[in-house]
């Protein structure tokens, strides 16, 4: 067999996707994910325009040799656009590759290491009795891990922060899309780092207080951090025995994080932003993270993102992946086949999609008691309705901008 033909979909049921589409000369189609918030459009001309005319005719079974192809083939390398749309291409062979011979995805990348993939979900709140009420409701739900985030006194909208009425659904969507007659420029929040480090323990401190020692509780300082100001966070937070401090820094630097070491054992997690194994080389070298927040979207794929866990797990470092709305069904089958293989298995994010995006990919992964499992269909185990995702059409969108009350801009 060969690679017959690649479309790429563009759809927006309730948010933006980017989805390619590989076939091969005997009709068995593979899904790949290349969504890549605020700038899918990129993503989707690289693949259709550059990537994919290369690759008609080549063996579909080829999956290293075309990551590599694509990789080092190219004189540009790395960056979240050409890692994404490499991404694509190599879920979507994983995928037919399963298929032929009639497997869950797992299966082909060594067997299943654990019956379930423990999973947290996301709580918030814009006062902390809010933020109690949304990990209660999670925790009924069956959820053994919580990231919670609050609202700070004095400060507006904050990213991620939202109140949830009791037996709601709250359908998370950062990027803000173009309203009718509205200027197509992202929205703007405000931010007062030390009003936050003032605050944030007192959240530990009543989730812990409402809900005891046993629940696992995870905090995203995203990126708004310095490195000394990270490390008082850290340390301000050890009492309340956090599962991970994410994203506390920026992570350009990767030896800021050596600061932040030296002044708490508070487990840090980074890397959602990330796109290669090499962005990871003196975290994981030094061991000065614990969890690797990649996904397999943003990340080269299944073989992009098994490199840096191969890598981690010789320094006992786990894996969390990154598994927002923001990734699709696609997207987020890929990142529990993968780690319901790999020993260095930490924890997932999962975040689940909305009714309406469901109704375009139809999935088989499942969730119990705080697990989720990939499921047992053959591939991946995600269907792509293609005349259902038609009736959505690309709706611009970006992610916003975050600035300080003198209006410089800042890490968000």
């Amino acid at each position: 067999m060969a690679i017959d033909r690649i479309d790429i979909d563009v759809t927006s049921p309730g948010r933006n996707f980017v989805t390619a589409v590989v076939t091969t000369s005997e009709g068995i189609t593979g899904l790949g994910d290349a969504t890549l918030n605020g700038r899918e459009l990129s993503v989707a001309s690289y693949l259709r325009d550059h990537v994919a005319p290369t690759l008609i005719g080549r063996d579909e079974s080829a999956i290293e040799q075309t990551w590599q192809y694509l990789y080092r083939g190219a004189y540009w390398r790395r960056g979240p656009v050409t890692m994404s749309a490499i991404a694509a291409i190599d879920m979507a062979l994983w995928d037919i590759a399963a298929k032929k011979a009639g497997v869950p995805l797992y299966k082909l990348l060594g067997g299943a290491c654990r019956t379930g993939l423990l999973s947290y979900a996301h709580a918030s709140g814009t006062t902390i009795d809010s933020l109690l009420a949304a990990v209660r409701g999670y925790v009924e739900n069956g959820f053994h891990a919580v990231r919670i985030q609050a609202g700070v006194p004095g400060l507006g909208q904050i990213y991620g922060v939202h109140d949830t009425a009791p037996g709601e659904t709250y359908e998370y969507e950062p990027a803000g899309r173009l309203t009718e007659g509205a200027p197509l420029r992202p929205a703007e929040e405000s931010w007062d780092t030390a009003a936050y480090l003032r605050h944030l323990p007192e959240v530990f401190a009543a989730v812990r207080e409402e809900f005891g020692g046993d629940l696992r509780i995870l905090h995203d300082g995203h990126h708004r951090m310095s490195p000394i100001e990270a490390a008082k966070l850290a340390r301000s937070i050890e009492p309340y025995d956090p599962f991970w401090l994410e994203d506390a820094t920026p992570g350009e630097d990767q030896t800021a994080l050596r600061l932040i070491r030296q002044h708490s054992v508070t487990p840090l997690a980074i890397g959602e932003v990330f796109n290669s194994v090499h962005d990871y080389q003196v975290l994981i070298t030094e061991r000065l993270i614990d969890y690797v927040r990649s996904s397999a979207t943003h990340a080269g794929g299944i073989t992009g993102l098994r490199q840096i866990m191969t890598f981690a797990g010789v320094y006992g470092i786990r894996s969390g992946f990154h598994g927002p709305t923001d990734v699709s069904p696609v997207g987020m089958a890929a990142n529990l086949h993968l780690g319901l293989a790999i020993h260095n298995f930490g924890i997932q994010e999962y975040m689940p999609h909305s009714d309406v995006t469901l109704e375009v990919f139809r999935t088989s992964y499942r969730f119990e008691d705080g697990l989720l499992h990939p499921g047992e269909a053959p591939g991946l185990g995600v269907e792509l309705d293609r005349e259902a995702a038609a009736a959505h059409e690309y709706v611009p969108a970006y992610l916003p901008v975050n600035r300080l009350a003198d209006g410089t801009v800042h890490d968000w």
